[in-house]
Parts: structure tokens; sequence; C-alpha cells
């Protein structure tokens, strides 16, 4: 017996759903410390990318202040523009990464913990 002939556009929307349920189920589960590490880890990314535009920018425009003589100009224009390029990265990542914890949907709540107020 054979099966129904189905178009192109169903069998590829049969493959991925087949390939989406194939890596659900098996993807490790993320520990809480693993979740902790990456989260640590994408925001030291952030940090050194604000810190890194403002520290390149400066490297920038003290080699164009050297060259071109115009003293305080290309490090200020060089540290501003450093600055502006940092912070738009930074946001970017945080873009990327709202998106990535959108797509995992809403967090789960976290019980209230008592022994704190209890001393223990």
């Amino acid at each position: 017996m054979s099966l129904p002939p189905e178009s192109r556009e169903e069998a590829i929307a049969r493959l991925n759903r087949s390939a989406s349920d194939l890596e659900a189920r098996t993807a490790p589960p993320l520990s809480h410390e693993a979740a902790g590490q990456a989260a640590a880890g994408q925001a030291w990314k952030i940090i050194a990318d604000l810190f890194g535009g403002v520290f390149v920018g400066l490297a920038i425009g003290f080699g164009v202040d050297h060259f071109a003589g115009t003293s305080p100009v290309g490090i200020i224009g060089g540290v501003l523009l450093g600055f502006a390029i940092s912070v738009w990265m930074a946001w970017r990542t945080a873009q990327r990464l709202m998106a990535e914890a959108n797509k995992h949907g809403e967090p789960k709540s976290v019980p209230f913990d008592d022994d704190e107020d209890q001393g223990v």
C-alpha cells in the first residue's frame, strides 16, 4: 500500500516538526549552576563590549592626534565614537539574549523561602 503523495511544502513542514521534536527530546536539561554560569558569561561579554569600545576609540583617537597633530580633538572624538559603538554592541547583545529568552517561554516562578525570616 502506498502513501498518498504530499506536496513539497507539506514534506518540509513534516520534516521540520520531526527535527524540532527530536531536538527537544535529546537536549540535555540545563542545571541551575550551568544556567548561572551562562548568564554570568553573557554579562561579562556585555561589560567587555562596553570597556573595549571605549579603549579602542581612545587608541584610535590617540593615533589620529599623533599623526594629524590635532591634540585633544582625536582623543575626545575617539572616546565618544567608541562609547557610542560599545553601547550599540551591548544593546544588540541584550536584544539577542531577550529574543532567546522569549523563545523559551515565561520563566518559572520560584517558591518563597521562609528560612531567612526564621534565622535557620
